[in-house]
């Protein structure tokens, strides 16, 4: 395998707060899956675990080199987290094309959040080059 990139994000939780305050669910679901929306709502201190989500899916776009430009939607990239609390990242959308594009096989992720701040780092690993489009 090969580094096809890396990217961080960090980001202050009082920001995520304020624009789900002021934006509601319109940036909710703008931003976050269901699935992503219910884990999060779920958890203790569920802002925290909103702005570790949005640090991923901004370390994953970097890593991916991506973003608004190639019509790829924050919401195509849905981040998990196991029992064990690994996070991983599913992509989907027309994301999906870009990654494959750019012969991405796997997006290493990592995620942490304290009171003030949430951060993460992907690291994208590709095989051994693009792949053209199909």
């Amino acid at each position: 395998m090969e580094m096809v990139g890396v990217g961080s994000g960090i980001v202050e939780c009082a920001r995520i707060g304020a624009m789900i305050e002021r934006h509601g669910e319109l940036f909710l679901q703008r931003v976050y899956t269901e699935r992503e929306i219910r884990f999060c709502h779920c958890r203790p201190r569920a802002l925290q675990w909103f702005a570790a989500h949005w640090s991923a899916k901004e370390a994953v776009m970097r890593a991916l080199g991506t973003g608004p430009f190639e019509g790829v939607a924050w919401s195509d990239f849905e981040i998990r987290v196991d029992p064990r609390g690994r996070a991983t990242v599913h992509v989907g959308g027309p994301a999906k094309h870009v990654v494959r594009r750019r012969g991405v096989a796997d997006v290493w992720l990592s995620m942490a959040h304290c009171r003030t701040h949430a951060t993460a780092h992907a690291t994208a690993v590709g095989r051994s080059g693009p792949t053209p489009e199909a």
